[in-house]
């Protein structure tokens, strides 16, 4: 039976998983609904002045038949033509003035949404399993947080407003029309469903089609994202070529379905706007016009007034299909965003043990990277206060075995213990003051070196930090900076590989944990800076549980035990002397360099 910590991998992030493109449009309109919901009853305010500021928009008509009346009057009533003047005025004002305050807090509505979605989304990735970042790649992750929250910007900050002026202006004015005269009112719309027909005829599938463009666009961030992340490698072995093709590929495919989608559309979408031209609105409405004037039916300034009425109505059904374009757009992007913010995390106990020893039990552990299984069925005792070397070649498993430790991911099956409580039932905070590890990249923040030096102990005095740095063999370096500890790392100053390593060194020291996880902590350095990394994990190691993920078996060879790992299972292990007849080992050794190969 599985351990009760065992959970299922959760697959919704996957940008692979296959869902027709109707049910991308369902689900845009549903996470769309579901990101504006914390928002809705703010969005509420800024829509009923919307719908007021939309009523006022018949004010200049309304003036204008007012004026035409008392204009053409045998006596003029300068008054009364003062009154409608001031009336139109007051009420113009208005109008301008609500719809700016209801844009005004629809922008700061947007601004205060996006701050929350982004800190929920750190706070939703700062607890995530890794293999959910291995499943994304960076390019996607970086589009999500940067794009997708400005892509939804639209359908807050704007949608809500634009689409419902656009819907009320033109239904004020289309219902003042009909009170002008029902027949000037059919006329002024007369033309519209003609273009509506035609423009329909070219909507077919355009939802479907929009969310296939979003998919594509993603596919050409995410690759050129990656492309520039890894170019001064590619630049370094002149792949130049072969390495850009991922995103050429993606930017023709692109190409190729974007030209094959519209091109046919061009020419009925311009037919179909045509129908509501200015030349074609302005020969039916005046040439009706004049007949019905002719006829005594209506006046000449009831025609003029439906007449300007006629040409901002097609205005408005065209910001009606911009927004509904623009909703498409963010639909895909909202997906995103919420499956990121829902993304589930490693679980935290809600009763948490605190471990009574350091060391380390792994027990029928397996681990799979969606199908591909990394870890099958480990079992691993690390005694305290000893140094265990896990080797074998690449994609052996051994960085994921260590990373499990430092619970970065839950173990499919199995479990994991320190000091005898399962890593699941201690708390993060218990874990990582118990768990230091320092990785084969280090990861250094945008900060003074003192910050990231004292990131596990922000507390740390200056002569805690300096007494960390020089037993990491790091401190001449910081001195001889220009502000010395105060240096911004990224700003003022760019470390070499060996130079971050030891700096990543000096912070698992300020935290003085019991037990560490070194991941080919010397693989980013130059010969020189390796003897000196050496020599800074001689003193990190004294009396530390130590788990060492290693290529280079020369540096390893005094472990207490050394694990040797293949295709995620353990073939052997023993101390250096007793695994020189493995062939696995021998294999190793032979790889890494080393001479000795006999005892």
């Amino acid at each position: 039976m599985d351990s009760p910590h065992t959970q299922e991998k959760d697959t919704s992030a996957n940008p692979s998983a296959q869902v027709s493109d109707k049910e991308k449009v369902r689900a845009g309109q549903e996470a769309i609904k579901k990101i504006s919901q914390p928002i809705r009853k703010k969005l509420l305010v800024a829509e009923f002045l919307t719908v007021v500021s939309g009523i006022l928009s018949i004010a200049p008509y309304v003036a204008l038949v007012e004026l035409g009346r008392l204009l053409l009057e045998p006596t003029i009533d300068h008054s009364k033509v003062r009154f409608v003047v001031i009336a139109l005025i007051s009420a113009y004002t208005t109008r301008i003035f609500l719809y700016f305050v209801a844009l005004c807090l629809t922008h700061f509505i947007d601004l205060s949404l996006r701050n929350h979605m982004r800190r929920k989304i750190a706070e939703r990735m700062s607890h995530a399993p890794l293999s959910w970042f291995s499943s994304m790649g960076e390019g996607r992750i970086r589009k999500i947080i940067q794009d997708d929250t400005a892509t939804v910007h639209t359908v807050i900050a704007h949608g809500p407003i634009e689409k419902l002026n656009a819907i009320v202006s033109p239904i004020s004015l289309f219902a003042y029309a009909l009170y002008i005269d029902w027949r000037l009112a059919l006329l002024a719309v007369s033309t519209i469903p003609f273009h509506l027909g035609m423009y329909g005829l070219t909507m077919r599938g355009m939802n479907e089609k929009t969310a296939q463009m979003d998919t594509k666009l993603s596919n050409v961030s995410a690759a050129m994202a990656e492309f520039v992340a890894g170019i001064s490698v590619v630049k370094a072995f002149c792949k130049v070529g072969q390495a850009h093709k991922a995103y050429i590929d993606a930017a023709n495919e692109f190409s190729k379905f974007y030209r094959a989608w519209c091109m046919p559309l061009v020419s009925m979408s311009v037919a179909s706007f045509s129908w509501i031209s200015i030349p074609v609105l302005l020969i039916v409405n005046l040439g009706g016009g004049a007949l019905m004037f002719n006829a005594g039916w209506v006046t000449i300034y009831e025609v003029l007034t439906t007449t300007l009425i006629a040409l901002v109505l097609p205005g408005a059904i065209i910001t009606v299909v911009t927004i509904a374009w623009s909703y498409q757009l963010a639909g895909s992007a909202a997906v995103r965003l919420v499956k990121i913010m829902e993304l589930p995390t490693i679980p935290q106990p809600s009763n948490p043990e605190i471990p009574t020893g350091n060391s380390i039990e792994i027990t029928n552990v397996s681990y799979s990277y969606g199908s591909t299984h990394a870890l099958k069925n480990i079992n691993l005792t690390i005694p305290p206060q000893s140094v265990t070397a896990l080797v074998g070649p690449s994609g052996a498993g051994k960085s994921t075995l260590a990373s499990l430790i430092a619970r970065f991911d839950d173990p499919a099956t199995g479990s994991i213990t320190i000091g005898g409580i399962d890593i699941r039932d201690i708390s993060e905070e218990q874990l990582y003051s118990t768990v230091a590890f320092v990785l084969q990249e280090a990861q250094l923040i945008r900060d003074s070196v003192r910050a990231n030096i004292a990131l596990s102990l922000p507390q740390a005095s200056l002569e805690q930090i300096r007494q960390a740095a020089k037993a990491a063999q790091i401190d001449d370096y910081i001195m001889s900076l220009p502000r010395g500890y105060d240096t911004i790392i990224g700003e003022e100053t760019h470390l070499s590989g060996g130079q971050a390593a030891r700096i990543a060194i000096a912070r698992a020291l300020i935290m003085d944990a019991p037990i560490l996880i070194l991941d080919e902590a010397t693989a980013m350095a130059d010969p020189e800076s390796e003897s000196r990394i050496q020599e800074a994990l001689t003193t990190l190691v004294r009396g530390r549980t130590v788990v060492v993920v290693a290529h280079r078996l020369a540096s390893i060879r005094g472990a207490d035990q050394i694990v040797v790992m293949d295709n995620g299972s353990i073939s052997a292990q023993g101390k250096h002397e007793d695994l020189l007849k493995n062939n696995h080992y021998q294999m190793l050794l032979k790889l890494s360099g080393c001479k000795e190969i006999e005892a």
